[in-house]
């Protein structure tokens, strides 16, 4: 891309690993924050552009933090959007944090943490997890099995399941875990023929999804599971982008929690979609991990120009003063705890890789990242709704509403 030679350039680093097990959701990262970069350079109200300082860890954990170090001692770098997985965030924060620097932290994630040198733009565990929970329990059941990647996303994603579930009366049959890269998952299909749960949460990540869906499916469609309906797949991190990679007779029925999806119908997502496809190809699909790297650019360009300058002090405090008119709707970040506010969704996977939206999208809700104000009880039923699925609209507005 080519700057305008009036503008001052802010060099803006972008850390994902767009090639490894789960290199399609960094590549999806990386073009959403392309982007916003791209529209921050062409709009001339702005008198800053981004130049993109890119790195590609390749997956393997070791590498971010060496390479977080390269972008903020070697190449002046004071922000970076960038990480997608909970055990990268973690390796590279404490990097941030010595050098004063800001971590624009794109990605859903599991909660229980907060620092001085991190932006959390993705959706904390009340705007996903809990969601996804008064769903499936009011309509599956309360006997569930979990499945994911081992790490702490999964690890801290199934504890609370579990005490969500377990506070609702009912009870976690298994949980298991694979390492990032591995694909057997013959075994886990056997398990769960064996155990019959009321639906499956799945944390998997990467090629572990796309091979669990595909099998899982093969599975079902053989009448391996037997004469009752196959317990269905609910996720909170299973977008657009991993469908592609999934057989397309694997992708429907699946229930994932999410800020956002590409069916969106509004003005500002309509434009996102096809500027998207315009820029990288009408065959690839938006998702949340791109929208939210979108919105991270939109929202460090706002805090900078409110600001007039961009060290991290200057930005933090003016960060919460901005909102960005995203496509998933409108979004700030919460000056108690520098996560953002977002409005929570629960969508049906299709054949064709899209979602429908199915509850949800009415209101933004104020980050809760420790689950401080959460009543196990209260705030699920919440999103509860009857069997019969032409109700899942009456479903009650969950707590915390921002008006």
């Amino acid at each position: 891309m080519t700057l305008s030679t009036t503008k001052q350039t802010v060099p803006l680093g972008l850390l994902f690993s767009t090639t490894g097990t789960y290199g399609s959701v960094g590549q999806a990262m990386l073009s959403g924050s392309l982007l916003a970069i791209e529209e921050i350079a062409a709009d001339t109200q702005l008198d800053f552009a981004f130049e993109p300082v890119i790195a590609d860890p390749g997956g393997d954990l070791s590498r971010y933090t060496a390479l977080a170090q390269t972008m903020l001692e070697d190449r002046s770098v004071t922000h970076v959007v960038g990480c997608y997985t909970s055990s990268s965030r973690k390796e590279v924060v404490p990097v941030f944090e010595r050098a004063n620097a800001l971590l624009w932290y794109p990605s859903h994630y599991e909660g229980f943490e907060c620092s001085d040198n991190v932006i959390y733009v993705g959706s904390s565990p009340n705007q996903h997890i809990v969601p996804l929970a008064g769903y499936m329990l009011s309509v599956y059941g309360n006997r569930i099995y979990t499945i994911g990647s081992n790490y702490v996303w999964a690890w801290e994603s199934n504890r609370v399941m579990r005490d969500i579930v377990e506070t609702h009366g009912g009870e976690l049959l298994a949980e298991r875990y694979l390492s990032l890269d591995d694909t057997d998952v013959e075994w886990i299909v056997d398990e769960i023929r064996a155990l019959k749960p009321d639906f499956i949460f799945s944390t998997l990540i990467g090629a572990s999804t796309h091979a669990f869906l595909n099998r899982y499916s093969e599975a079902v469609r053989q009448g391996e599971l037997g004469d009752c309906p196959a317990p269905p797949i609910a996720s909170c991190n299973l977008s657009e982008t991993e469908l592609q990679h999934v057989d397309p007779q694997a992708r429907a029925g699946h229930f994932s929690s999410s800020v956002y999806f590409q069916s969106i119908i509004s003005p500002a997502n309509s434009l996102f979609v096809s500027q998207y496809k315009a820029r990288f190809g009408a065959a690839n699909v938006t998702s949340v991990d791109a929208e939210a790297s979108y919105n991270a650019v939109h929202l460090l360009a706002r805090a900078i120009q409110k600001a007039g300058k961009h060290d991290v002090a200057s930005i933090r405090e003016a960060i919460t003063e901005c909102t960005f008119d995203a496509p998933q709707g409108c979004v700030r970040v919460d000056p108690g705890n520098f996560h953002c506010v977002l409005t929570p969704r629960l969508g049906r996977s299709e054949e064709n890789g899209q979602f429908e939206v199915i509850i949800g999208g009415h209101s933004p809700l104020s980050p809760d990242p420790y689950l401080a104000w959460f009543d196990a009880k209260h705030d699920v039923d919440a999103w509860s709704v009857f069997k019969d699925s032409s109700n899942a609209s009456e479903a009650a507005t969950p707590v915390q509403v921002v008006k």
